[in-house]
């Protein structure tokens, strides 16, 4: 049996969309003529002695909504300029259209989708112009909010790395480094601290990134948490003389297997964790001295080389809360911020410079800031602040 009432479901729908843009539409104008209303103190042909402006007609413009485009009916008054503070003069779009594109472009939209998506979503293209323009403003916020102040709290746990990019110079491809800081606060929450075009992982680099962030007030750190770069090592250690250094242990496990057979690693591998598994900072460089011994026994020269002279570099955050240790002994949490810079960054392929490359890695850090990555604790700091007094016992 056929149905008995057929829907033309494109038609409802177009008739539902025109009532709703009709309705934006009328809603818009009774606005204006209240708002001119106050502004002469004065209904429209009422004459009155409070009145201080009269009307003198209206133009025409229109406005792009969610419900479609909208014309409105603008006052004009006779002896003052009518500006409104319901719809910015000039402006063409809801501020919430202007603000979504940006919003598309911090989230790792590209131009061309910027344009694609906004064709589906508002039924017309923004120009490449305004595109610019707003990528301009984006520019502005994400400079402002990487420059920003670090005051009121302090940072006792503060994790560093590099994220290698490249850039076309000259007709060759270079690489450029951004260095990225994040740190746990004394409240036990993390916060991206910032980021700075580096050129290379060099001394120089660092230093310059250690001190943008000492003078935008990075105070308190009392550990600092980074792979084996010297020139950062070496940066930290000019910059913040009080803190400690913590080499990230799955970087120490990954340099120990370049000297190992492949058939050792497996072995070598639970040897290196049962070090990082003792109770205290004693027990660990006790059994350190056992497994290099072992390691020479095994005729694994280098291996047991490189164990002995770069195990306690991995052993300083045994001074801290044990509480604390799986959380402040790896670059973990950063390495999972870079991951999702490479995947953004890998869509551009090769920057024409370092700032382009800053700005487009700050954005999706400023992105990520602005999510619930931060809102939740990640670390207890309570025993941290008993602890403060004798932290540097081993």
């Amino acid at each position: 049996m056929g149905n008995v009432i057929e829907v033309n479901e494109d038609l409802v729908r177009s008739q539902l969309s025109e009532m709703v843009r009709e309705s934006v539409e009328d809603t818009l104008n009774t606005l204006l003529d209240q708002e001119a209303d106050r502004l002469c103190q004065a209904a429209r042909y009422e004459h009155t002695d409070a009145r201080k402006d009269s009307r003198a007609g209206k133009y025409h413009r229109k406005l792009e909504t969610k419900a479609g485009v909208v014309e409105l009916a603008v006052p004009k008054l006779r002896f003052s300029k009518f500006e409104t503070a319901i719809i910015e003069r000039y402006k063409r779009r809801e501020s919430s259209v202007e603000e979504a594109l940006i919003e598309m472009y911090l989230a790792g939209v590209s131009v061309r989708r910027v344009e694609d998506v906004t064709e589906a979503l508002w039924g017309s293209k923004v120009s490449p112009a305004t595109i610019s323009n707003l990528n301009q403003k984006a520019y502005e916020k994400i400079e402002l909010w990487r420059n920003r102040r670090l005051e009121g709290v302090s940072y006792p746990y503060v994790y560093a790395d590099g994220v290698f990019l490249k850039r076309n110079w000259g007709g060759e491809y270079q690489n450029i480094s951004i260095l990225v800081a994040i740190g746990v606060n004394e409240h036990g929450f993390r916060e991206i601290l910032g980021a700075c075009e580096g050129g290379r992982e060099d001394k120089e680099s660092w230093r310059s990134f250690m001190l943008h962030l000492k003078e935008r007030g990075l105070k308190g750190t009392q550990l600092f948490i980074t792979d084996k770069c010297m020139g950062a090592v070496e940066a930290m250690g000019d910059v913040f003389p009080d803190a400690k250094w913590q080499r990230c242990t799955v970087h120490f496990y990954r340099n120990m297997f370049s000297v190992l057979p492949f058939g050792k690693i497996k072995e070598v591998m639970a040897m290196l964790k049962a070090i990082h598994a003792q109770e205290d900072l004693k027990s660990a460089k006790e059994k350190a001295a056992s497994v290099v011994q072992k390691l020479r026994d095994m005729r694994l020269k280098d291996a047991a080389n490189k164990l002995e002279s770069g195990i306690e570099e991995t052993l300083a955050y045994m001074t801290f809360p044990r509480e604390h240790w799986t959380r402040i002994k790896t670059t973990n949490g950063l390495e999972r911020i870079n991951r999702e810079l490479k995947r953004r960054t890998r869509v551009v392929g090769t920057f024409p410079d370092g700032n382009s490359a800053l700005m487009l890695v700050c954005a999706r850090l400023r992105f990520v800031a602005s999510s619930t990555w931060g809102t939740k604790k990640y670390l207890i700091m309570d025993l941290l602040k008993k602890k403060e007094a004798g932290i540097g016992a081993a």
